[in-house]
């Protein structure tokens, strides 16, 4: 965990209808200090999203070389490769040809759409990246649920996401600005 770094807990009750999956995971968030709580929730959506009982952190914003998440098969390769924000073209083609698939959750409203724009023809080559846009009214949303212990509902149904507490929920369909060829799952 990064230097001065503000631990964060969540519990998340997940029930996603689009893959069946229901489950309880109880997660340990290093959040550093640079990092909003925006980018944090946006963090705990992503895992929400792609959750299983190997779904992992990586290093976070002290590390550019890692995903955000990802997930390894048992021989040690990258199966998903998740990254939260707007990462740098290199990175993500780097990323692709590491990882059987690529994820990137993009926020942050007219920087996001700066970076796709600046991005998109270069991006499109790349056949196992699938690149999502969240609302920005969604990742304040998102933001206003951060605390440093949280208990959160969140359920997947039609690819719309709702994420709550006992006194907040927020409602997160995303955008899809580039779909992958080798996922069904958005």
């Amino acid at each position: 965990m990064a230097t001065g770094a503000t631990i964060h807990r969540a519990e998340l009750s997940i029930a996603d209808m689009d893959r069946n999956y229901y489950a309880d995971h109880s997660l340990t968030l290093a959040r550093h200090p640079s990092e909003t709580a925006e980018r944090l929730m946006v963090r705990v959506l992503a895992f929400a999203m792609f959750a299983g009982p190997d779904l992992a952190f990586g290093r976070g914003l002290s590390s550019d070389d890692e995903a955000d998440l990802w997930l390894r098969d048992r021989t040690g390769l990258i199966e998903l490769w998740v990254d939260v924000g707007i990462p740098d073209e290199k990175w993500l083609r780097k990323a692709c040809g590491r990882s059987r698939r690529v994820v990137v959750l993009a926020y942050g409203a007219s920087k996001a759409d700066q970076w796709w724009k600046r991005n998109a023809a270069e991006l499109q080559r790349l056949e196992n990246l699938t690149v999502l846009s969240l609302p920005a009214s969604s990742s304040a949303g998102l933001a206003a649920l951060a605390d440093r212990s949280m208990r959160l509902n969140v359920t997947i149904q039609e690819s719309q996401v709702w994420i709550g507490s006992e006194s907040k929920e927020v409602s997160v369909q995303m955008d899809v600005l580039k779909p992958d060829a080798t996922s069904a799952h958005q």
